[in-house]
């Protein structure tokens, strides 16, 4: 602990202390895990935490906590206390953990379709106003690099089908991830928004491949992939009249090339590739692996980075692809799993430095939904993952409980406190 915070008792709470939670994010409902206290509604939300002490910092705060109860102060005989009983108690603090959990999700999925809408708009002007689409473009990429370089942590969220349904939740999925990817790398800011432009815009050359090929759920004949494939001529050439930086082009045109020479559009090998344009690449097919236009074909997040990993390494940079593994977690947000004691779950939130230890929501039949059980495993030592599944591997009552996102799609929260 840094010397100089200190410990007080809630009752010592008020305006102007700055506060340093030591919870999971899930575990309680404000924006951050460090802030100021700004009224009397967050001192009272902090007590209804029941923590038996809160951590503050004296140095950024703008007064002192109030003084202790003396504890040979005359005080009034207390009324005997009714016996508690421990079930119900947890059940309450489960309740109040997974509607603080659903309202911080409801606030992610909000920004991710805002941000799905800016895509679109995006789109829509590139054509008739490219300054203005391209001056949109920055905009969202600026707001994510702030979000990623700009707090010690991020929590990346699984979005709910609602605002996954958008047709443009594919561009801000792959600048997503490989938002996510560079931090994980260690890349600078100037480096994040190039990376975060090219990412945003890789597919703006299909606006020149026809709908029925692009949207064909069927497999495509030889002229139609060929057709599909001159998507990143098409979009280097566009990049060329929008006047963008040389390693945004490269990204536009090299994001399905391969490190071992099997992709396209020129077959390059690894040194041929533009450092960025491999990030992408990545991100790109993690995505069509767990979207693809046939939902049948979707993979779990689990399943994909397996397959990325076991069977198409050669196509990816292999520090990059290892790097994209650590900052998913082994079992993404949004995966389904059975524990090996063949409970179901789903996974709310990764922990990189223990990428087998995620945080679940548990499936309970004796316990209502709004009360599930919510389970750190890197707090629980006997419990592990047996296996990660699909939805139809999964019984109908225990995906309606659980509640998983129809549409894989991610989007980010920073936080002051623990990843």
């Amino acid at each position: 602990m840094p010397t100089n915070t200190a410990y007080i008792s809630p009752d010592q709470l008020c305006v102007g202390l700055y506060i340093q939670l030591e919870l999971g994010w899930w575990e309680h409902d404000f924006t951050f895990s460090n802030f100021k206290i700004k009224d009397e509604g967050q001192i009272q939300a902090l007590r209804a935490l029941r923590l038996k002490r809160v951590r503050y910092d004296p140095s950024r705060s703008d007064c002192e906590p109030l003084p202790l109860t003396p504890v040979d102060a005359p005080q009034a005989p207390a009324e005997p206390e009714p016996p508690v009983d421990p079930e119900s108690e947890a059940r309450q603090h489960r309740s109040v953990q997974l509607q603080a959990l659903r309202k911080r999700l409801a606030e992610v999925d909000r920004r991710f379709l805002q941000a799905s809408q800016q895509v679109k708009a995006l789109n829509q002007t590139l054509r008739s106003r490219p300054e203005e689409a391209m001056q949109q473009a920055g905009v969202i990429v600026g707001a994510m690099v702030e979000t990623l370089l700009g707090s010690p942590g991020v929590v990346l969220h699984s979005i709910t089908g609602k605002a996954a349904e958008d047709s443009y939740y594919h561009a801000l999925n792959v600048t997503v991830l490989a938002l996510l990817l560079g931090r994980q790398l260690g890349l600078d800011s100037e480096d994040c928004h190039v990376l975060g432009l090219g990412a945003l815009l890789h597919d703006i050359g299909k606006m020149e491949v026809p709908s029925k090929v692009l949207l064909k759920t069927e497999p495509l004949t030889r002229p139609e992939q060929q057709l599909l494939h001159m998507h990143t001529d098409f979009g280097l050439k566009m990049g060329h009249r929008l006047m963008l930086d040389d390693e945004v082009l490269r990204i536009l045109h090299e994001h399905h090339e391969h490190c071992d020479g099997s992709g396209y559009p020129r077959g390059l090998r690894e040194s041929g590739i533009g450092r960025l344009s491999k990030l992408v690449a990545i991100a790109n097919q993690f995505d069509n692996l767990c979207n693809p236009l046939d939902p049948r074909q979707a993979l779990s997040p689990h399943e994909a980075l397996a397959l990325m990993f076991k069977q198409q390494r050669a196509h990816f940079d292999e520090v990059a692809l290892k790097a994209f593994i650590r900052a998913m977690g082994v079992y993404p947000p949004g995966s389904l799993v059975q524990l090996d004691d063949d409970r179901h779950g789903m996974v709310l939130g990764a922990n990189p430095a223990q990428p087998m230890k995620p945080t679940l929501i548990l499936y309970d039949a004796k316990v209502p939904k709004q009360e599930a059980l919510i389970l750190d495993l890197e707090k629980e030592p006997g419990v592990t993952i047996a296996r990660s599944l699909r939805p139809s591997q999964v019984p109908r009552e225990v995906l309606e409980y659980l509640s998983p996102r129809q549409n894989l799609s991610y989007h980010i929260e920073p936080t002051n406190g623990r990843s």
